[in-house]
């Protein structure tokens, strides 16, 4: 480390489920914890700054030289001020640097340039070349989008079983698997739940069922998650057009690197799209920040 970052270096990704945290001190892994979600957009203000401030105290962030986090919904130079704010208290003599939590799985990926995709509770694609220029594509929120992500394959499947419902269909393999998980006796009962407190952590959990269905055989499972893999393709080649670059382009998020048959589909995807050059992340996005931080070491 170069003056500008001496002591410890904390990093943080703040996911759509959890907030991941690492303590690192001259390179190497000191501390690894983890909390509930810290993103604004999933939590309170109030819940998040709590949260944030417990992990920040757990890994010692008081005399850390520098932080670096990487959080879902980072959109703005607001949204990361607000988040810089609720980190500052809690590690006063740190220099605090906010990304998009895509720039950290390319950063995991072991590149500074490329294009990365993730999908977790979430999706999203971002990437940068090496002028410096960066582009992205998704990352709505839920409400809006997040094609490809667990939310949105939970949300898929509900839409599934209420539709063959409405057509006087029987209950296949995907809604059967998806009315144990919720306990109820109907697909009809779903529409209720899904409207009520069931929240978005909840949804995006059935997006297993979706999976274990396709693994079964099921067609529409399959085709649910083909769909899902060529929303995430396509934002991948939006990006790649935004920064005139095709490679490498990084996997990462829960979803993507848990289920190979998504990995696969989007694979194909993408080669289609004519980006070859693909990368399944082999660790967690939080271990970026190792990258970052020797990146700002050299700057």
């Amino acid at each position: 480390m170069t003056d500008t970052h001496q002591g410890a270096v904390i990093g943080l990704d703040i996911g759509g489920t959890k907030t991941r945290g690492i303590r690192i001190v001259n390179g190497s892994l000191a501390d690894d914890r983890s909390a509930g979600s810290a993103n604004v957009q999933n939590v309170t203000l109030e819940e998040a700054a709590r949260r944030l401030g417990e992990l920040l105290s757990a890994l010692g962030a008081s005399d850390a030289g520098a932080v670096f986090v990487g959080a879902g919904g980072i959109d703005t130079d607001a949204d990361a001020e607000q988040l810089r704010r609720l980190i500052a208290p809690h590690a006063p003599h740190a220099d605090i640097t906010v990304v998009h939590d895509t720039r950290l799985i390319l950063a995991a990926g072991g590149t500074d340039t490329g294009i990365a995709i993730i999908s977790g509770t979430g999706s999203a694609a971002w990437g940068t070349n090496k002028a410096g220029q960066t582009g992205r594509a998704g990352g709505w929120g839920y409400l809006l989008g997040d094609e490809g992500s667990g939310y949105w394959f939970g949300r898929e499947a509900v839409r599934h079983s209420l539709d063959r419902a409405n057509h006087g269909q029987g209950i296949d393999p995907l809604t059967r698997g998806l009315l144990d998980y919720c306990g109820l006796a109907a697909p009809e009962e779903l529409i209720s739940l899904f409207h009520g407190t069931a929240g978005r952590h909840y949804w995006a959990d059935t997006s297993r069922l979706v999976f274990d269905a396709a693994n079964a055989g099921h067609g529409p499972s399959l085709a649910i998650i083909d769909a899902g893999a060529r929303y995430l393709a396509g934002q991948a080649a939006a990006v790649a057009a935004q920064i005139g670059i095709t490679s490498p382009v990084v996997l990462g998020g829960g979803l993507v690197t848990n289920q190979p048959a998504f990995q696969q589909s989007i694979t194909k995807h993408l080669e289609e799209q004519g980006l070859t050059d693909i990368r399944v992340l082999a660790q967690e996005p939080v271990f970026g920040v190792l990258q970052l931080a020797r990146d700002r070491a050299m700057a």
